[in-house]
């Protein structure tokens, strides 16, 4: 599956350059944008820390559906204007919900 044109629009919609994320992720600007323009497909321990730096679930990466691309595109995580040590903190906190809700959705079992 195709991720090519998501991972674009939510880089864009999330406020980043490809610079900015190459860094973040640290792989070569070149490198993001083969995986933007489809000529690499990206590793999936890639499009989880870009799903935790966007805000948007995997899953949203490979969506086809317009309307549901336009959605998560609204939900994204707009970020622009935090340092990376920020933007850590932010993720590490996403982390530790996501750790809480899967723990409340077990014991809910």
């Amino acid at each position: 599956m195709k991720t090519t044109n998501n991972l674009k629009a939510f880089r864009n919609a999330a406020g980043f350059t490809q610079e900015r994320v190459a860094g973040f992720l640290d792989i070569e600007r070149g490198t993001l944008s083969n995986y933007e323009l489809g000529t690499r497909e990206a590793p999936v321990s890639i499009l989880i820390k870009l799903s935790n730096l966007y805000g948007v679930n995997l899953s949203d990466f490979y969506e086809t559906d317009p309307e549901k691309v336009k959605d998560a595109l609204i939900c994204s995580f707009r970020i622009e204007g935090l340092s990376d040590k920020d933007l850590k903190h932010v993720m590490d906190f996403k982390d530790v919900v996501k750790s809480y809700l899967k723990m409340d959705y077990i014991s809910n079992q």
